[in-house]
């Protein structure tokens, strides 16, 4: 349930027209008042005799008693509440009772006040209300609701749990604002999945992704085809902007248009320029070169996606272990990731990619301020994305977009646990989502590359099988019988076999992947390990093109460390 604090008004009527009238997309359905401070209030919904001067005569009776100079600026209160779509369709007397809680809750009418402020609920809809106040008592005070919003939450929780509702996350005041009714109302009407506001957001954030620069980020917007108009100071500076969509236009056929923050929090002008200002320690080993802000040169897909891989995989490590402000920066940058990688993914994984970098845009912003510049490898590792051009799919890049999405997953998911312990439900929400999005992408993504490995393990010779089953006993006995009883197994077969025809201790390199980190979140563990033994012995993704590992090759040493040079590529 989702409860709403509107900004104070002035004119009641004004209020009472709108939520009795038909809506600014005729949306509105049967207005009708379901519960008021006085049983006996006047309903010009169902009173064809009421009107609207009736109710909002008695609504400021209390307002006009006052002398002229005492009456508040900003009178009238609002607040709707809102049911979550997969809840039941409650009946007016539910909606009633929700609207008493919702005014006790909020001092508007404390229970047992005879002297509380008048209000109404309206109303016109299956899934919400809204409530109408004006804020001088009975009594001729003015009504305590200071924390209206943070109240009428708290009291949304209990409601849920109360009514058998969906119980939704609390919130902690970074989300993105939601679209309006009539903004949903209207998307619906033209056919589309998301309102201009969610759309704008979106590609807003793409813009962002991996961009070092004013210029750069407003050339994508205009690239994007959005509508931009920005704000500057009378000193010529710049102080916002400002994006519509071209086909959103209001009823005078003018171009509606949205300020970045409100968009989203992190969407601000002032809050972009500090992915660009801010700058790391020189010392740090995971700095980009100064004159990064160049574009890079394009390369292809493949190259990104592997390189990107090896970012993320270090912002895992990250997640896992740093400070709160390093890991807050590395997971607002892996939304840049996603960002860049749903731009640039193939049709088969688009939609998923699309839904997972969404998803987790929302566990991307927390209040644990961001210490920016230590995250610029993976925002570099964006940029890289954006500029390698879109991936077809197959091939290198095909199996490099599986490699990536795989460990994208458990930076996701190392991510959600890191927000579970800061408390954050909300971001923990999103995260899980966003993973089970990437899950799906990945299952679209992996069953060719996949393939190609499973067929390669098969045709390996007995002999060097056997060999890869004496690794895999040797290198991680706690996981073996699980790992031979899956289907991967024949690809993790093929993969060990690649890394000692390429000169790696299949053993030792195998050690140190499953070492890497846990791997209980793994639906298929050869497949993780499958894609980690690839990266770390910089393995081509696609096995197509090698050559049939040969049974001749001598076995490696187990004791055998990896080499330095494996290990500055993982």
């Amino acid at each position: 349930m989702i409860p709403k604090v509107h900004d104070m008004g002035t004119d009641t009527r004004g209020l009472i027209a709108y939520l009795y009238g038909p809506g600014k997309a005729e949306e509105h359905i049967d207005p009708h008042l379901v519960a008021a401070w006085d049983s006996q209030a006047p309903d010009p919904g169902r009173d064809p005799k009421a009107t609207y001067g009736d109710l909002q005569r008695l609504l400021d009776q209390p307002v006009m008693a006052l002398p002229r100079k005492a009456r508040p600026a900003d009178h009238v209160w609002h607040l709707s509440v809102r049911a979550a779509p997969e809840d039941p369709i409650l009946t007016d007397e539910q909606w009633a009772d929700i609207a008493r809680r919702m005014v006790a809750a909020t001092g508007i009418a404390p229970e047992g006040d005879d002297a509380a402020c008048r209000w109404a609920a309206v109303r016109h809809a299956d899934d919400h209300i809204h409530i109408i106040a004006t804020v001088v008592r009975e009594d001729g005070r003015q009504a305590r609701i200071r924390q209206d919003g943070k109240r009428s939450q708290e009291e949304a929780r209990k409601i849920e749990i109360d009514y058998g509702l969906r119980r939704l996350n609390v919130g902690d005041g970074t989300a993105a604002k939601r679209p309006t009714s009539a903004e949903r109302h209207k998307a619906e009407r033209q056919g589309k999945e998301r309102t201009p506001r969610e759309e704008l957001r979106e590609t807003v954030r793409r813009a962002v992704a991996g961009a070092t620069s004013e210029e750069e980020f407003f050339d994508r917007l205009a690239a994007a085809g959005l509508l931009i108009r920005q704000r500057a100071a009378p000193s010529g500076d710049l102080l916002g902007y400002k994006v519509a969509l071209p086909d959103d236009r209001n009823e005078d056929q003018e171009p509606i248009y949205y300020s970045g923050s409100t968009l989203a929090p992190d969407l601000s002008l002032p809050r972009i320029r500090e992915r660009w200002s801010e700058t790391a320690d020189p010392s740090h080993s995971n700095d980009v070169p100064a004159d990064s802000s160049s574009r890079p040169s394009p390369s292809s897909p493949g190259t990104a996606r592997r390189k990107a891989a090896s970012a993320v995989w270090q912002a895992v490590l990250v997640i896992d272990h740093g400070d709160d402000a390093v890991v807050a920066a590395h997971i607002a940058a892996a939304g840049e990731v996603l960002d860049a990688l749903a731009k640039t993914s193939a049709a088969h994984t688009r939609r998923e990619l699309r839904e997972a970098a969404w998803a987790f845009e929302r566990a991307s912003r927390s209040h644990v301020r961001a210490e920016r510049g230590h995250d610029r490898v993976l925002r570099q590792a964006a940029r890289d994305l954006v500029y390698s051009g879109p991936a077809l799919g197959r091939g290198e890049d095909g199996a490099t977009t599986a490699m990536l999405i795989d460990t994208a997953f458990f930076l996701v998911t190392a991510a959600a646990h890191w927000h579970a312990k800061k408390e954050h439900a909300q971001q923990v929400a999103a995260a899980r989502q966003a993973a089970e999005h990437l899950r799906a992408a990945y299952q679209a993504a992996a069953p060719l590359p996949l393939g190609v490995l499973y067929q390669r393990g098969r045709r390996l010779s007995q002999r060097l099988r056997q060999k890869q089953v004496a690794y895999l006993r040797q290198s991680v006995p706690e996981l073996a019988e699980q790992i031979l009883a899956e289907p991967g197994w024949y690809a993790l077969a093929a993969t060990l076999a690649d890394a000692e025809s390429a000169g790696h201790d299949p053993g030792a390199l195998l050690a140190e992947a499953a070492g890497r980190r846990e791997l209980d979140t793994a639906e298929s563990v050869s497949d993780v390990l499958v894609w980690r033994l690839r990266r770390m012995a910089d393995l081509p993704a696609d096995a197509s093109a090698m050559p049939e590992p040969d049974a001749t090759t001598p076995t490696a040493t187990l004791s055998r460390p990896v080499s330095p040079s494996l290990r500055a590529a993982r």
